[in-house]
């Protein structure tokens, strides 16, 4: 193939976001099934438990990944619709939510991987933005500590103006960035939240460079969090731009749309076609 070799299979971590209707069990038999190798955990009922007060058993998880030779590298703690946020109002709301992602962080630990995706959280839209910018900067600075003592990156993402009114630009991410100034704390690129914003992979890496270690990449239009070929972003122009800053980290498949939700495995399918002239 023309452009075979931009991306290493192990790179694409299949995500269980768009399986929440089936088990966790289906889940990793239809990754097995489509030549998946690597995880991208999402952290939420009903696959894996976990509040601000305790969290499932990983020992369960962690042989059930292990028995079909796949690899879990990422946890992503349910962080856009549960009550959980990292600029969460009130102290009480705050703390409970400050347990819950320190709790990811021990799952990250007992599971053996690396990374636990994080984003700004999103306060209150009625609020003055800069009392939430504050709380979500004291949080990410207290959970990148609790990182440390893990040996885990935080990898940090944006979100789309209806998701939050904290990080949604390169801009913001990059302020965040440098005021938490905390060797722990890395950069995610979202693809959908990036071409929401007008931004390229390019700005992104020309910023911050060899400190992004993750991806959610995905097709878009520019909205949406869709598979290859549902959108019109360009899939060889972004692997090229990846390749072209030496990018090793993984391509996280964080597919939320929901006529997905009824045929999870045909969309995997679908991505896979899609990624198949470019891998080694």
């Amino acid at each position: 193939m023309e452009h075979m070799g931009l991306i290493d299979r192990r790179q694409i971590a299949g995500m269980n976001i768009h399986y929440m209707m089936y088990s966790l069990d289906y889940f990793l038999d239809c990754q097995k099934k489509v030549g998946i190798e690597t995880i991208e955990l999402w952290a939420a009922s009903p696959h894996f438990y976990l509040d601000a007060m305790t969290y499932q058993d990983c020992k369960e998880i962690k042989r059930k990944i292990a028995s079909r030779g796949l690899e879990v590298k990422v946890v992503t703690p349910e962080n856009c619709t549960y009550q959980y946020q990292l600029a969460a109002p009130k102290p009480i709301f705050f703390e409970k939510s400050f347990a819950y992602f320190s709790n990811g962080l021990k799952v990250a630990s007992e599971l053996g991987c690396g990374i636990m995706q994080i984003n700004s959280g999103w306060g209150l839209f009625d609020e003055d933005r800069e009392e939430a910018w504050k709380r979500a900067r004291e949080m990410i600075s207290r959970l990148a500590d609790e990182a440390k003592k893990y040996d885990i990156l935080l990898a940090m993402e944006s979100l789309r103006p209806e998701e939050s009114q904290l990080i949604t630009t390169l801009h913001d991410a990059k302020r965040m960035f440098d005021e938490v100034s905390h060797p722990n704390l890395k950069i995610l690129i979202d693809t959908t939240a990036m071409s929401v914003a007008g931004e390229t992979m390019e700005d992104w890496f020309q910023v911050f460079g060899d400190n992004i270690i993750h991806t959610h990449f995905i097709d878009s239009n520019p909205y949406g969090h869709l598979a290859w070929g549902d959108g019109n972003r360009d899939l060889k122009l972004y692997l090229e731009t990846l390749q072209k800053y030496h990018y090793k980290g993984l391509l996280g498949q964080e597919l939320t749309y929901e006529t997905y939700y009824g045929r999870p495995l045909a969309v995997d399918e679908q991505n896979m076609k899609a990624y198949a002239p470019y891998m080694r």
